[in-house]
């Protein structure tokens, strides 16, 4: 991205701010909302004092709001063709793991962008469900058809797809009462000194707007880690992680403020060789939750991906491997352990 293009409003109404940019951009306001939670919107007061800019923020008559934008930055929705589709590296890694008339399970690789976004050129996961045809819920917005919740473009694992509004208002629900969930697994460059649960509010950084960090009036935010293998050097372990709340890089940056880091992942404060590492070591490997039709309990899991799975074998007990990355000793773990 390159030449950064300003944009300046006087507000003449009291009106929210994501309502305010609706009009004046004339695009959804699921990409206004995206706009303002990266840190392109700054609003200021008439006598010049900076307001935190947030969707539902009430504006006043004469507040300012500066917006900046990288002009190659397009909001329209892009249409990818099936050709571009099939030529990225990603396209025939997607696996469906379970698939009926309301909702998909499928197994994202590393490196795909689940949707679109402002300044995302590339191909998304959304556009590969679209071109497969498959019938996706729209109440999350264009850009977001069937995503109820999403993975980081580094992270591999498992996702649910709603392929109904009904069954997507029902998954919701459960993300809300922690009825669905997931396990992760992720190696660290640092061996923890015990199981540990984090309760630390989250917010985008003050002084990096790449990154989320550990902020006191950010939202709350609950992870716990388990202890699974430690490598045969003693350098490196690799952990289970469960979320309790759903918060943008949540386990990235409550592993940061216990100053461990995901191999690979230098924007929390990895320090090792990244010609070893091909993205940041993460990976959901786990998913629960209630068929939101049905009500039957569904458990899911995956193995680890090739590269995190020859990680292991290389540095780690390699006859350990099926104890350990195994969802029911995992589960069976967490309940003993926290």
């Amino acid at each position: 991205m390159s030449n950064l293009e300003k944009k300046r409003f006087e507000v003449d109404q009291a009106i929210r701010l994501d309502r305010f940019l609706t009009e004046k951009l004339n695009e959804s306001r699921n990409q206004i909302e995206q706009l303002i939670k990266k840190g392109y919107v700054q609003v200021f007061s008439s006598t010049n004092k900076e307001k935190k800019a947030k969707t539902g923020l009430k504006l006043q008559v004469d507040d300012v709001i500066e917006l900046s934008l990288f002009q190659e930055d397009n909001f329209a929705s892009k249409e990818i063709d099936e050709a571009v589709l099939e030529q990225t590296e990603w396209a025939d890694k997607v696996k469906i793991v379970y698939e009926d008339t309301d909702i998909l399970i499928l197994n994202k690789p590393s490196g795909v962008v689940v949707h679109s976004a402002p300044s995302v050129k590339e191909p998304t996961l959304v556009d590969w469900l679209k071109l497969k045809g498959i019938s996706l819920s729209t109440i999350s917005g264009e850009e977001r058809h069937g995503i109820v919740h999403r993975l980081d473009k580094g992270t591999s694992g498992l996702m649910v797809i709603a392929k109904t509004n009904k069954a997507h208002e029902a998954l919701s629900l459960q993300l809300q009462d922690k009825t669905m969930g997931r396990y992760y697994l992720a190696f660290i460059d640092q061996v923890l000194k015990e199981n540990v649960s984090v309760e630390k509010p989250i917010a985008r950084n003050r002084t990096n707007r790449l990154k989320m960090g550990v902020v006191n009036d950010g939202k709350y935010a609950k992870t716990s880690f388990l202890k699974l293998a430690t490598s045969n050097n003693e350098k490196y372990e690799l952990i289970a992680a469960k979320l309790f709340t759903g918060r943008t890089h949540q386990i990235r940056v409550h592993l940061e403020s216990l100053h461990r880091h995901i191999l690979g992942d230098p924007l929390y404060g990895f320090k090792g060789k990244l010609d070893k590492f091909s993205r940041v070591y993460l990976h959901a490997f786990g998913l629960y939750l209630n068929h939101p039709i049905s009500g039957e309990e569904l458990n899911f899991y995956t193995d680890l991906p090739q590269d995190m799975k020859s990680f292991y074998f290389d540095n780690f007990t390699k006859e350990t491997y099926e104890e350990k990355v195994d969802l029911h000793f995992i589960v069976h773990s967490f309940n003993n352990s926290f």
